[in-house]
């Protein structure tokens, strides 16, 4: 029979068993209405049924009251709730009451005795006793076997262990079925659907199930799911309910009313459905029925909520529930300002997760492809977001401006309130990471609304400064949002307001880093076309990296260039901007610097001619530590603009450079500057920034003397005197211990003080540095009393008595002090050091001067030196009172070993001078190559214009200076090193004396030690004056002292085969004499084979002097021949040889005479004959007056004797 000839009860009871009949029922009703009077309870009825089976949101959801005294069991909460509210919790309830505790206490007790008073009015409780009383046990094992048989029937339907033979409809054999047919009837639909999801491989589908869609058996399903999953927990995991539970209509309502029952599982049902769901949730059924079941789990534990967020975030699932739930967070206390949407989407954005920032844009990015939907949460959210917008701008009103008319008075323009500044500025950044990231595309309204935030105007303060700033860089980023000529027109408005309002808002609002800073700097990349930088710009102010095309900014490139900020304007305004005070590091932002250093670079200044040298120095005096980035490139782009000029067709179109009477402010009061007691009001960073400015300045000028040439150019180069007032060492140890604050500018400075000033750089300074800045001085300062002496105690204490007890207890408290404290006693030191040459003076007296003059050597090296060098002279230049300058020590090192004899006597002050006298060698090395380099292309330069139309006049080759100044400073040098090797012999005074020996004698060898450290340096420092040294040559008696206190003396191995090449007979002999201290020092292979070549050079020279020359050099030489022996045996045959050779010519000349001499053998047989041994061999000495009156050859012989006899003792002791 046709479904629409019953009646309509019957009607009711078909389309409960199948809902196919829905449609032919909603057509029948309406059309029968008025016939069958019955039909009013079915129309009413279906609607109901209708809205129940499409949707579950008729239905009634556990409130988070009730579940949260679930979760903690609070029996006087549950008490509380209605009884719809308390029958969705009944499963757990009654187990809770049935069930034996674990909990033995009284207080469960008494509280389980009111959930049975509670219980005990509840029908439905009957029931869900009779669901517990059954055999689960059976149940289960029925179960598996059910499962078994799916599985091997490869998931089909066909048989049930659990049920079987279903006479009805599911939802009739439900109702009429007792408790245990129940279960396996929910168990059964329940297993099924969930082997359905196994094999589905991620594919989402519903599931048409008649028991769990009939509105009237819901609540008894419920209770039958929630008892089946308590007591089975093994066999239907919670999370595999869950995930079934959501192929099935009203599954949201079955999942939470499983969860309330079972409140401990609600974090573990929540991350297994996030972990199972899909990445990008709106775009499947099955993702939005996953968001919308975990968003009423959410609602229903609000509590949890951000946790179940940041489970979305960390798995990167279901952005669109992150979204949602957001939405529906509502905090206990509103935060003014920022909204928990803007931070949760801004978080994603913009934080450090790249996946993260991938997936949620990629959710953005999706959700505008399909077509607006109210309920897609992407559009919920840009709703929201809208409304956040509007609800902050000062009013509504158009970007209409009428032309010619006031901005100001504009009644369109009003302020943007102070509490909502940072709640815009939060708006702006969030919009240009979901245009920048994200590819948001914005509508109309969303556009409108965009820029009439951006052209608000900020109150006065930091946040409204910042507003302004992300609002012009939003503009920079995204110039579409300005499309029509009224926007356009409204945005230059609001581009002449900020730059009118910026001194303002700068005093106001109590920042250094003004908007005005960055109109500057986005003008002056603009017109030097710099597109790259401007969007490096925007990208930084922003916090985030968007693509920015560059053809993109043309609109605004216009706008800037012709209509807001044309160059000139740029630079007039630049200039006058304020400094920013107590610049450094902390302050961030764009700040005039960065404007002033662009412009710079451009050359915009000198083209426009606007003097930028005060606003630099200022900027200079107004810097504190950490030190900013921009001060060093600011400083090295100044000084090229000072020596270069923009176009060589305006060669004076330079910026000027920093006079000398500003640089002398600053250091007055430092280090002795302008008196002990006036105290420096300058930083030491702006100290150390204009030392850097000085010595860059005076490198760059020398680099670029060649182009100032060619452009008949010369900058006037800073004086010696300046450099003289400035503490340069003091300034240096400071910046070593600033080293973390001062950025790059220490290893700088070093750099250019090893180019300039190498005398302050000499290792031996450094080392000494340490010894006074170690930990042990550092405690004896901290543990020891303080000193109190005064400069003019001082003064009197050097003049007293000659024994000086008084000076030395002044002195020794001055030990303590640091090197800082100390300037103040330099000159009373320096001054007196002369009076300590007198005899008698303590040696431990002169140490403690000297060990003060190292410490006070480490802050003013150069003032010091000069001083102690005038203090040392001879006492009839003192009586002159000559004094010398530093530019003339520089220019003749050689003064310093111009003072009194005595002190190359005591070695304490002997060390201060020869200290000196190896950096001013240094310092006259460096002043040579400055001068040369300052000078040689200037005059080229003029010589060549000077021969202009002349011939036969070549100019001077330059490589002829370079060779004078190599000449000069090796004549220096080699001059320098015969001296101190004079000075290691005994004067003619200490030779009558006698004072060889004795405490004369050990400082003389004290002090042959210091110089023959000092030679050593320069020795290895530069080889090639050693070589000269020894061409030169100097007194033999010096050359045990020299090999044998020298250690790099080794080196004149490699010259001596040239040295005993020369042709002057004094060169060969002392190159063999040389030769012979050398090989007995350094018994070396290299040492033989020059050895063999020197026997070799005798044995040649014999056979080609003449007799006279022949005494002349065999004499002095032919002893040298024994420490050849005694270093190489293997020389024995040679040297016996070369021997036998220059006897047997000196016995023939002695031949042809009538005198004759006591032949060797005769005298060698009687000493034979004795009774004395070879060991004891002795030979008769002759007295000096014998030889001298005898002949050449028989003194020669007499050598030859002698050294025949030192060989053969050598040859015995040997044995």
């Amino acid at each position: 029979m046709h479904p629409l000839h019953l009646p309509a009860y019957d009607l009711l009871s078909i389309f409960l068993r199948d809902q196919s009949s829905l449609s032919e029922l909603h057509y029948w009703t309406v059309s029968r209405f008025e016939e069958v009077p019955d039909l009013v309870c079915v129309f009413f009825f279906f609607f109901f049924l209708c809205s129940s089976m499409t949707d579950s949101s008729g239905l009634h959801f556990v409130s988070p009251y009730a579940f949260a005294a679930m979760q903690k069991v609070d029996v006087v909460r549950l008490a509380a709730l209605s009884d719809p509210e308390l029958r969705l919790l009944l499963p757990c309830l009654v187990r809770m009451a049935l069930c034996a505790p674990a909990d033995q206490s009284n207080a469960w007790a008494q509280d389980k005795k009111l959930i049975l008073r509670l219980l005990s009015g509840v029908e439905a409780v009957n029931s869900i006793v009779a669901l517990l009383s059954v055999d689960f046990h059976a149940l289960e094992q029925d179960a598996r076997k059910e499962q078994q048989l799916r599985h091997k029937a490869g998931g089909s339907n066909s048989e049930s262990i659990l049920v079987s033979q279903l006479q009805h409809g599911l939802t009739l054999e439900f109702e009429h079925s007792d408790p245990l047919r129940r279960l396996r009837l929910a168990l059964s639909e329940l297993l099924a659907i969930m082997n359905k999801v196994a094999d589905s491989s991620g594919e989402f589908f519903l599931k048409s199930s008649e028991l769990f869609e009939s509105p009237v058996y819901l609540e008894e399903v419920a209770d039958v799911l929630c008892i089946l999953q308590a007591e089975l927990p093994s066999l239907l995991p919670i999370v595999d309910v869950a995930e079934a539970l959501l192929h099935v209509r009203n599954g949201d309502w079955f999942l939470c009313l499983l969860v309330a029952n079972v409140p401990d599982s609600f974090n573990e049902v929540c991350r297994g459905l996030i972990k199972n769901g899909e990445r990008q949730d709106e775009e499947s059924v099955g993702g939005r029925r996953r968001t919308e079941a975990l968003r009423q789990l959410c609602q229903m534990n609000p509590s949890q909520a951000l946790n179940i967020r940041a489970m979305v975030v960390q798995e990167c699932h279901l952005p669109g529930l992150g979204v949602a739930l957001t939405l529906d967070y509502k905090p206990d206390s509103a935060d003014e300002a920022v909204s928990p949407l803007v931070s949760y989407v801004s978080g994603l954005l913009l934080g450090t997760n790249g996946k993260v920032r991938t997936w949620f844009g990629m959710f953005i990015r999706n959700g505008q492809q399909r077509k607006r939907e109210s309920s897609s949460v992407l559009w919920q959210m840009r709703r929201q977001l809208l409304l956040e917008l509007v609800a902050i701008l000062p009013r509504s009103r158009g970007t209409h401006v009428p032309s010619g008319s006031d901005p100001e008075s504009c009644p369109g323009y009003s302020g943007l309130r102070e509490e909502h500044v940072v709640k815009a500025s939060a708006l702006l950044r969030l919009y240009c990471a979901l245009m920048g990231i994200a590819g948001l595309r914005p509508t109309d309204e969303e556009a409108e609304q965009l820029l009439q935030l951006m052209t608000s105007r900020p109150p006065a303060t930091p946040a409204g400064v910042r507003f302004v700033s992300l609002s012009f860089c939003k503009l920079l980023a995204f110039p579409t949002l300005v499309s029509t000529p009224e926007q356009e027109q409204l945005m230059v408005i609001w581009l002449t307001w900020m730059i009118k309002e910026e001194e303002y808002f700068e005093s106001a609002a109590g920042v250094s880093a003004s908007f005005g800073e960055m109109l500057l700097l986005v003008a002056m990349y603009f017109h030097s076309n710099q597109l790259g930088a401007i969007i490096e710009l925007v990208c930084s102010t922003l916090g985030m990296k968007i693509a920015i095309k560059p053809s993109s900014l043309n609109k605004m490139k216009t706008i800037f260039t012709h209509e807001i900020f044309t160059e000139q304007v740029v630079t007039a305004h630049a200039v006058r901007v304020a400094v920013t005070n107590s610049l450094s590091a902390n302050i961030a932002g764009f700040l005039p610097i960065h404007c002033i250093y662009q412009l710079l670079k451009s050359r915009a200044f000198t083209k426009h001619k606007v003097s930028i040298k005060d606003w630099i120095f200022r900027q200079l005096c107004e810097t504190t530590t950490p030190l900013h980035t921009q001060l060093l490139p600011l400083i090295d782009v100044y000084i090229n603009s000072i020596l270069t000029p923009a176009s060589k067709a305006n060669p004076e179109a330079t910026n000027q450079p920093i006079t000398e009477q500003e640089i002398l402010n600053v250091f007055q009061g430092h280090a002795g500057v302008g008196g002990a007691n006036s105290r420096c009001q300058y930083s030491i960073t702006t100290q150390l920034l204009i030392l850097y400015y000085i010595l860059s300045y005076e490198e760059a000028l020398l680099g670029n003397t060649k182009t100032l040439a060619l452009m008949q150019k010369k900058p006037k180069s800073y004086s010696a005197a300046l450099m003289d007032q400035i503490p340069i060492k003091h300034l240096i140890r400071q910046a070593q211990g600033l080293q973390q604050e001062l950025g790059g500018l220490h290893s700088a400075l070093l750099r250019l003080l090893a180019t300039n000033y190498p005398h302050l750089c000499m290792v031996e300074g450094w080392i000494c540095e340490e010894e006074v800045t170690g930990t042990l001085p550092l405690l004896r300062r901290m543990l020891l009393p303080s000193c109190s002496c005064r400069y003019t105690q001082l003064q009197r204490a050097f003049l007293q008595e000659p024994a000086y007890k008084s000076l030395m207890r002044m002195l020794e408290p001055l030990t303590l002090l640091s090197a800082a404290d100390l300037i103040p006693y330099a000159e009373a030191l320096t001054a007196n050091m002369g009076l300590l040459l007198q005899p008698g003076v303590a040696r431990r007296l002169l140490q403690t001067v000297s060990k003060l003059w190292m410490v006070l050597n480490t802050v003013m090296p150069r003032r010091l030196w000069v001083m102690t060098v005038n203090a040392l002279q001879p006492s009839a230049k003192l009586l002159r009172q000559h004094c010398y300058t530093q530019n003339d020590l520089l220019v003749d090192p050689l003064i310093v070993l111009r003072c009194d004899p005595r002190v190359f006597r005591c070695p304490p002050l002997m060390d201060i001078t020869l200290h000196m006298l190896n950096g001013y060698l240094l310092a006259s090395k460096a002043y040579l190559n400055a001068h040369l380099k300052e000078t040689a292309e200037f005059d080229r330069q003029t010589q060549t214009i000077s021969n202009l139309g002349l011939t036969g006049q070549p100019d001077t080759p330059e490589v002829t200076r370079e060779e004078l100044k190599n000449a000069l400073l090796a004549a220096q040098d080699s001059a320098a090193v015969q001296i101190l090797l004079e000075v290691c012999l005994p004067s003619s005074q200490e030779e009558q004396a006698g004072v060889v020996q004795g405490p004369l004698g050990l400082q003389q060898a004290e002090g042959g030690c210091l110089i023959c450290c000092l030679l050593h340096q320069m020795f290895i420092a530069d080889p090639n004056i050693a070589k000269l040294v020894h061409f030169q040559g100097y007194p033999q008696a010096l050359l045990p002292l020299t090999v044998a206190g020298i250690p790099s003396m080794h080196i004149c191995l490699d010259f001596i085969p040239e040295l005993l090449a020369q042709p002057q007979q004094e060169k060969q002999i002392f190159a063999i004499q040389l030769l012979s201290h050398l090989c007995t020092q350094y018994a070396l292979p290299k040492s033989l084979s020059v050895a063999r070549l020197a026997i070799s050079v005798m044995g040649t020279l014999l056979t080609v002097l003449t007799r006279p020359r022949r005494f002349v050099f065999f004499m002095p030489t032919l002893p040298c021949l024994v420490p050849f022996c005694r270093a190489f045996p293997p020389l024995y045959d040679d040297v016996v040889s070369l021997l036998v050779q220059v006897g047997q010519v000196c016995a023939a000349d002695v031949a042809t005479k009538s005198r004759d001499i006591d032949p060797f053998i005769g005298r060698l047989k009687e000493s034979l004959g004795s009774d004395m041994g070879l060991s004891k061999m002795s030979l008769p000495k002759r007295s000096a007056e014998e030889l001298g009156a005898a002949d050449p050859d028989v003194q020669l012989c007499y050598c030859i004797e002698a050294a025949f006899m030192d060989i053969v003792e050598t040859c015995i002791q040997g044995f």
